[in-house]
């Protein structure tokens, strides 16, 4: 998205400028819109990020491969009271965040890799209020058995600090959940569950004792690497 010019220093830019309010209004129109949807509005990418991390996502014990594993990059702008836009029904600024696609490249079935840039965002004057600086905040990943729709989607996340520290980050999952959620053991009137949200648990005891034997799980872990 093309960078807005917001300040005219001679009468002739204030003509040209005037002449740019439509589009201009046009644009942060729908900036506005999509960071209320949690996009990253006017922000744009930095075009030679530098601080790369290897991220590495490994599967222990699950029941079947994931041929859909997509990473996700999470930033967000740390100074938005002074360069985010501000709303006019609270006088507040929008918090601004962008999650950018990781690419995960399957290494076998039970890992994956990819690379992550802390400074995939560029600090910049977006709204004519000052330089928006971003800070990375954390990485994750959503799996799916083949893909399909009605299959459970199993989620991780874990935040900067960890990841940056070279932490692993393990969470749990019930292997029953693969490839789709079923019923609940007793509980014939719910049904299955399309398309389920699995975010496991840190803690395999925070399950049943049922189902503290029936798990698999993802783990995350980075290293920082050369560009």
């Amino acid at each position: 998205m093309k960078r807005l010019t917001l300040f005219c220093l001679t009468a002739v830019l204030m003509t040209a400028c005037n002449r740019l309010e439509p589009a201009m209004s046009h644009d942060l129109s729908t900036a506005e819109a999509d960071v209320a949807a949690g996009g990253r509005g006017l922000a744009t990418l930095n075009p030679e990020p530098v601080k790369a991390y290897q991220v590495t996502l490994r599967i222990h014990g699950a029941p079947g491969a994931f041929k859909l594993v997509r990473g996700t990059a999470q930033y967000d702008v740390i100074n938005e009271d002074q360069c985010g836009n501000i709303e006019p029904a609270t006088g507040t600024a929008s918090r601004i965040t962008s999650q950018e696609p990781m690419e995960l490249t399957r290494i076998s079935d039970e890992e994956y890799q990819g690379t992550l840039y802390l400074d995939r965002m560029k600090d910049q004057d977006y709204y004519g209020r000052g330089i928006c600086r971003w800070e990375f905040t954390g990485a994750g990943a959503l799996l799916k058995a083949t893909g399909a729709q009605e299959e459970t989607r199993f989620l991780t996340f874990v935040d900067a600090p960890d990841l940056v520290a070279g932490k692993t980050y393990t969470r749990y999952y019930p292997l029953r959940d693969y490839p789709r959620a079923g019923q609940v053991d007793g509980v014939s009137d719910v049904p299955a569950i399309d398309d389920y949200a699995s975010s496991g648990e840190e803690n395999p005891t925070e399950y049943r004792e049922g189902l503290r034997d029936s798990l698999f799980s993802i783990s995350i872990t980075a290293v920082e690497t050369a560009r």
